[in-house]
């Protein structure tokens, strides 16, 4: 069993984070503001709310701090390549976050928006789901739109089945 460290985590998270990366780099900058339905989250928002949770609700947390988020609408940030800088610049502030909190840290408590107490690494756990959440829904959107996105683990459903057949 790994020892759960910092640099562990962050290693972990990295990987996570260039999952996403590769996904959120398939939207067509034309339509970085689509969605499915008025009401719902556009292809942007759901990067500018993955970025500003992580930022401003996770990192905040685990530093003892009250969750600061307050949405993810194009005052944030508007414009793909304006949406994909804000994203870089949060995501890189988190990790600094992070790296200060010390493997000690992450035993530690912190308390979460709706008042419970929970173990930092158990809390940055769910950070990384958050994430993984969101760029499901991501590939979803870019599923409707027919535009192409790499497969998640370097091979498609298809090609699977085409490895296991004997």
């Amino acid at each position: 069993m790994q020892t759960l460290t910092v640099d562990w985590f962050l290693e972990y998270l990295g990987k996570v984070h260039q999952r996403t990366t590769r996904v959120v780099e398939c939207i067509p900058p034309d339509k970085l503001e689509w969605s499915f339905r008025d009401g719902k989250f556009t292809l942007g928002d759901l990067v500018r709310h993955i970025a500003a949770v992580e930022r401003y609700m996770f990192a905040e947390t685990v530093q003892g701090h009250p969750s600061r988020y307050a949405g993810c609408g194009r005052e944030l940030a508007d414009g793909y390549e304006n949406v994909m800088a804000y994203r870089d610049a949060l995501h890189s502030q988190t990790v600094e976050i992070i790296s200060r909190i010390g493997d000690e840290g992450l035993e530690g408590k912190c308390m979460t928006p709706d008042g419970s107490k929970i173990t930092v690494w158990k809390w940055l756990r769910l950070m990384m789901e958050h994430e993984i959440h969101h760029r499901g829904q991501i590939y979803l959107y870019l599923a409707l739109l027919e535009a192409p996105t790499p497969p998640i683990y370097g091979l498609t459903s298809e090609e699977l089945q085409r490895h296991n057949v004997t």
